[in-house]
């Protein structure tokens, strides 16, 4: 599933937010599951996944009997924070309390689609850094494919 655009939505008082139907309409519950994960990445940030695309996420991080300190650290983290959650009739999800607390939002967000998931921001930090962000993606491209590159590295 390629998700792209975003939509600017709200979450209400009963920490409800609506799935634009357009992503709703690219949903397909037997193949995508019939959850959303949500992960709280940082503040004023939530990921949204498939349960599916979450799944795939998860099978490649590689996991053993005995993981190293970083690793289970990181899974601890990830799946410790993670909320599986269902569309109710509307195609709205609750989202937990714990979440929103711990990365701020509430009220007027931005679902911006990222590829293999959404991510769910501030409308104010998305609007206020739209302009240099697209100023900035023709340098972001070169420097992700320098670093894709074998002997790149990351930055």
């Amino acid at each position: 599933m390629l998700y792209v655009g975003y939509s600017e939505l709200v979450i209400d008082a009963k920490a409800r937010m609506a799935v634009p139907a357009r992503y709703r309409a690219q949903w397909d519950p037997a193949a995508d599951g019939k959850h959303w994960v949500l992960v709280p990445w940082e503040r004023g940030l939530l990921r949204l996944y498939t349960e599916v695309g979450f799944s795939q996420l998860v099978a490649q991080m590689k996991s053993s009997l005995t993981p190293s300190p970083e690793r289970a650290r990181l899974q601890a983290a990830l799946f410790g924070f993670a909320e599986a959650v269902e569309m109710d009739g509307a195609g709205r999800i609750v989202i937990p309390k714990h979440q929103l607390e711990r990365t701020g939002l509430s009220g007027e967000v931005v679902m911006i689609g990222s590829g293999d998931r959404f991510e769910i921001r501030t409308k104010s930090a998305w609007k206020s850094g739209e302009d240099e962000l697209f100023a900035s993606l023709p340098s972001m491209a070169q420097d992700v494919e320098k670093s894709d590159r074998p002997g790149g590295g990351e930055k």
